[in-house]
C-alpha cells in the first residue's frame, strides 16, 4: 500500500452525559462543532470541500434515510462524493480506507469525515438501551431478546464466558486494562470519567451480566468527532505533521473456523491485522502504541492477541506483564478510550482510536505524549452478531513519515 494520503486535521467535541443543567445539542450541532474544529485544526474552510468529498457515520439518531445528503446540506457543503459508514464501531476506519481510495483514483483530492450522535436523547428501554430501530437486531433478536440477552454488556459476558472456559483469565488482568484507561482519562480533558481508581475498586465492582462488571462497561455519551483526509501532496502544504496511512486490513462477518460451529474467541482482527501490518511493511517492534475500540478490556485484550502481540489464550498474561501507560513497554488506549473517555453512540466511538492515533503521531497529547512516536496502530470494531463478538473488525497502521 503507497502512503500517498495523510490525515491534517481532526477535532473532538466535548461529551456530555445529559444531566440536568447540561447544554442540548443535537446531532447536527455535534457535527457541525466537530467539522469546525477539524477545519481549525486543518487551517482550511468548509469551502474548501466543495467539489469535494464528505463522509458520514451512521448516527442512532439519524433522521433521513439520505443522512449523507442531509448533513451536506446542513453543512453547506456541495461535495462531489457522499461517503456513508455503517460499520458501526468501524465507521470511521472504514471511511477512511474508502477516502484513500478515492484520493489515490484521482477523483476528489480531500475528504471531510464527520460523525456525530446523541443516544442519551433516545427514549430507552433501560440505560445505554435506546429504543432505536437498530435496536431489533433483526431476526437474531428472537433468539436473544426474550432470553434477556439485552444489550452490549450481555451478549459479550457470553463470549467472555467461552474464552474462561477455553483458556486462563484472571478477573485482575482485566481489571488492569480498566484501571489504566482510567488513569489516561485523568490526563485527558475532554474525557467524561477522571477521577482514578484501583484495582481493588475494580474487584468490588458489581457484576452486571456475569462475568462482566460495572467498571468494565462503556460510559454511554453525546458527542461528535471528525477528521479530514488528503492527498500526501495537498498535506504537506497544510501542515508540517501529516500522518499517513501506511496500510489498512478489513475483515467483515469473520468466522473462526466452521460457519456451523465457529471459535468466538478470535475476531476478525485475526485476518485484518496481519493484512494491515505486510501492506504497510512494518513488525510489530516497530510499533510505538495501540489504540483499540476498547468498549469493554476483554475487546481490548483480544485485540492484542489477534494482531499477533501473543498467542490466543496469553492475551492476559502480556497485560499482566507489560505496562500499558503512555510512558510504558506497551501503551496502549492512551486518551482513556471508550471505557472511561465516554462512547458518543457505538458507530461514532470508532473514531476515538483513529484520533488519538493521530493526536499522538503529532506530538499534541501533552501530558500523556507517548516520546517518540512514530508508527502506531488504531482499530475499528462495529456490530455484534449473533453469538460471535465484531461484525466489522479494521486495523489501521498510521506513521509520521510515508
Amino acid at each position: 500500500m503507497r502512503a500517498d494520503v495523510a490525515i491534517v486535521g481532526y477535532g473532538r467535541t466535548p461529551y456530555s452525559r445529559a444531566k440536568p443543567g447540561e447544554p442540548v445539542l443535537t446531532v447536527d450541532e455535534y457535527i457541525a462543532w466537530a467539522a469546525d474544529l477539524a477545519l481549525q485544526k486543518a487551517g482550511m474552510s468548509k469551502n474548501d470541500f466543495d467539489g469535494q468529498g464528505l463522509g458520514v457515520s451512521h448516527a442512532e439518531v439519524a433522521h433521513t434515510v439520505n443522512w449523507s445528503a442531509a448533513t451536506a446540506e446542513n453543512l453547506g457543503i456541495s461535495p462531489q462524493v457522499l461517503l456513508r459508514g455503517d460499520q458501526g464501531g468501524a465507521s470511521a476506519a472504514s471511511l477512511l480506507i474508502r477516502a484513500a481510495a478515492m484520493i489515490r483514483a484521482g477523483i476528489v483530492d480531500r475528504v471531510l469525515v464527520v460523525g456525530a450522535d446523541t443516544p442519551l436523547d433516545i427514549p430507552s428501554l433501560a440505560p445505554g438501551l435506546p429504543l432505536s430501530p437498530e435496536r431489533t437486531r433483526g431476526v437474531y433478536w428472537d433468539f436473544q431478546g426474550p432470553f434477556g440477552v439485552m444489550g452490549a454488556s450481555a451478549q459479550f459476558a457470553l463470549v467472555q464466558t467461552r474464552y474462561r472456559h477455553q483458556y486462563a483469565l484472571k478477573d485482575e488482568q482485566l481489571g488492569k486494562i480498566a484501571v489504566t484507561n482510567r488513569f489516561h482519562a485523568s490526563l485527558h480533558p475532554g474525557a467524561i470519567y477522571r477521577q482514578p481508581f484501583t484495582l481493588d475498586d475494580y474487584m468490588n465492582s458489581r457484576v452486571l451480566s456475569d462475568p462482566i462488571r460495572l467498571l468494565d462497561c462503556v460510559p454511554i455519551v453525546n458527542g461528535g468527532l471528525a477528521y479530514i483526509v488528503t492527498s500526501a501532496e495537498t498535506a504537506r502544504t497544510l501542515t508540517d505533521r501529516p500522518v499517513y496511512l501506511l496500510g489498512a486490513g478489513e475483515a467483515n462477518n469473520y468466522y473462526h473456523g466452521s460457519r456451523a460451529l465457529p471459535d468466538i474467541t478470535t475476531t476478525g482482527y485475526a485476518v485484518a491485522a496481519p493484512l494491515a501490518m505486510q501492506r504497510a511493511g512494518v513488525r510489530h517492534e516497530d510499533i510505538d502504541f495501540l489504540q483499540p475500540y476498547d468498549d469493554y478490556p476483554f475487546i481490548a485484550m483480544m485485540t492484542i492477541e489477534d494482531h499477533g502481540f501473543c498467542r490466543k489464550g496469553e492475551g492476559g498474561r502480556f497485560v499482566e506483564e507489560h505496562d500499558l501507560r503512555f510512558d510504558g513497554d506497551f501503551p496502549m488506549s492512551t486518551d482513556g478510550g471508550q471505557l472511561s473517555g465516554g462512547q458518543p453512540g457505538g458507530a461514532i466511538g470508532g473514531f476515538m482510536p483513529l484520533v488519538e492515533a493521530v493526536t499522538q503521531l503529532r506530538g499534541e497529547a501533552g501530558d500523556r505524549q507517548v516520546r517518540d512516536a512514530r508508527i502506531g496502530i488504531a482499530c475499528g470494531f462495529g456490530g455484534i452478531p449473533y453469538g460471535r463478538p465484531g461484525r466489522s473488525c479494521i486495523s489501521l497502521i498510521l506513521g509520521t513519515e510515508p
